[in-house]
Parts: C-alpha cells; structure tokens; sequence
C-alpha cells in the first residue's frame, strides 16, 4: 500500500488533515456514526463516490485507525465497516463543521442528492437547544425515516436509518424545508412545534418538554 500524502508540517491542523483531509473521509464519518455499515449501504447513502475511492478511502481510515472491518456472523456473514473510539471522536468536528456551514443550506438544487439521516446531527443538536436531549426519537420526514439516539451512552450509535427499534420516547414529523431551517438556526425546535411545522407525539421527557415549550 502506497504512502499517504502528507503536507510535513508540525501541526496539529495539518496532522489532523492529513487523516481525515481527503475528500469523502468525513461524510464516511458521518454514515458510520449510525453504527457499523455494509460497503454496499455506505456506497448507496454516499451518491457521487466511485467504487474504487470508497475503497480506498476505507482502506485509509483502517490505516489511520479510525475504523475497523469485521465480518457479521451467519446467516450474514458479510463485512461491515465500524468507526473506532478515535474515529467517534470526529462527531463534534463534524458538528462544528454542520454549523459552520449551515448558511450555505439555501434552496435546494435540482442537483442535490438528499438522504432524510443527513438531517440526523443537526436535529440532535436542535434537541439539546430545546431541552429535549433525552431518550430514543423517530423521525420522519417525506424522503425517509430515521431515528436518534439522543443523550444516551457514547459508546452506541447517534442515529439509525428507519423507523426506530420499539417504542421511542418522541417522534417528530416534519419536512426538510424545516430540518434546514433548524439546522440555520432560523428557528428553534421549540418554536417549530408552536407553530405547527413539527408534529410531536410520545409521553418520554423529550415529547413532553417538545410540547410544553
């Protein structure tokens, strides 16, 4: 295996990108937070990455220590890939990077691949902001369901593809037009709800402060 590149300076910056700089590195990131995927799920959920960069990209962050691969035992008996401690320990960058870039969420292009999980971060940030970060909430939104693990232990995934596992503490629905507003922090979650862009149902803490906000 060839050498990664590297810009040779004594920074924590530049020793950080040269780890996860490389474009893709970051969005795996963020579909591995949702716990460990199939090669063929993350190339589904990362439309516009080759087959061939996936690869690579993977074999880089095994490299660099930022995820594992292990086989499922059968009947799956198939490879999926798991962010490691070190690599969870890239969701409040790729939180940071979220806000930072929250302004640039404008109209949605004709172009603009949309997966409803992308959403994920920004509603659990949203949730914190409302008092709401407690328990299992689903979500679900006209391009999808997903679900998210707010305020419970660091060591599990922050969220999931589809409909939650049992019975969640709240379930929010709503639309992208809104998650983007939220995510531009144009309005607060608790807002939303008063003004009949999120519904909340559910009788967990998160549902109840959603409601009496």
């Amino acid at each position: 295996m060839s050498p990664r590149r590297s810009y040779d300076q004594y920074c924590s910056a530049a020793r950080a990108l040269d780890a996860v700089g490389d474009r893709w590195t970051l969005l795996i990131v963020r579909e591995l937070l949702a716990g460990p995927r199939r090669y063929t799920d993350l190339h589904a959920d990362l439309p516009g990455v080759s087959t061939d960069v996936l690869a690579s990209r993977l074999k880089d962050m095994e490299r660099e220590g930022l995820t594992t691969r292990r086989r499922l035992p059968p009947p799956g008996a198939a490879y999926v890939y798991e962010l490691t401690a070190r690599g969870r320990e890239l969701l409040p960058v790729l939180d940071a990077l979220g806000v930072w870039g929250a302004g640039e969420l404008g109209e949605r292009r004709p172009t603009d691949a949309l997966r409803a999980h992308w959403f994920a971060l920004p509603l659990l940030r949203a949730l914190g902001e409302a008092g709401a970060a407690e328990g299992l909430v689903e979500v679900r939104l006209e391009e999808g369901d997903f679900h998210l693990y707010a305020g419970l232990p660091d060591d599990g995934p922050v969220y999931g593809d589809g409909p939650a596992p049992g019975e969640p503490d709240a379930r929010l629905v709503l639309d992208a037009g809104t998650c983007a507003a939220l995510a531009r922090g144009e309005t607060g979650l608790r807002d939303a709800v008063r003004e009949g862009l999120v519904e909340v149902t559910g009788e967990g803490t998160a549902a109840k402060a959603l409601r009496e906000g």
